[in-house]
């Protein structure tokens, strides 16, 4: 869901029950699922999870997190953990009407992806990574220069964190601008759409 993230386990045989369960008349949309996997003790890898991120929750009797799904996704994946991820997505597809489809597709259109212009982020702007060890320059729209090369943000951004090239992740949290998250500087921009 937009700015939370849900970390909980289910067994394989009530996948299908518990998301009926999430996706009910209390949420708009079906949930997104960012990432889902096979684990030996889920509920040891549950508890160790809600500990890690105990100061991110939202309420201390939910399973919801203000964070980003690839700070979950890649202590899970040190697990070396078996991906799921389509197995569930299907089955949310699959309980999910057009409608329900429709309307999260409908939002999702309704934030566009990052453009360094559109957030009033100009060329030749220098963004720097969270801890300060590193930095981009913006070249394009949606590029920056890094290490001498073109690429994307969230290209950068693997190379900064070691992560491979395939490996999922949102760099907006990672960079800052005139001391704000690109995060929060998109999230101010497109505020006004999200209330429309």
């Amino acid at each position: 869901m937009p700015g939370l993230v849900k970390i909980g386990k289910t067994t394989q045989d009530e996948v299908e029950v518990r998301m009926k369960q999430l996706f009910s008349t209390g949420v708009p949309v079906p949930f997104d699922c960012a990432f889902a996997c096979r684990v030996h003790d889920s509920a040891e890898v549950e508890k160790a999870l809600h500990h890690a991120f105990g100061n991110a929750r939202v309420n201390a009797n939910r399973e919801f997190f203000r964070i980003e799904p690839d700070r979950v996704i890649s202590i899970l994946k040190l697990l070396h953990v078996e991906d799921a991820t389509k197995d569930v997505e299907s089955v949310i597809e699959a309980d999910a009407t057009q409608a329900d489809l429709q309307a999260a597709e409908t939002m999702k259109k309704r934030r566009p992806r990052m453009n360094f212009t559109e957030l009033d982020i100009p060329l030749h702007s220098v963004l720097w990574f969270k801890d300060a060890s590193a930095q981009v320059t913006v070249c394009g729209p949606k590029t920056v220069r890094f290490q001498g090369e073109e690429c994307s943000l969230t290209a950068a951004t693997r190379k900064v964190l070691g992560y491979p090239d395939n490996y999922p992740l949102q760099p907006s949290p990672y960079w800052t601008f005139h001391g704000k998250t690109i995060k929060e500087i998109y999230e101010n921009c497109y505020a006004e759409v999200d209330e429309e």
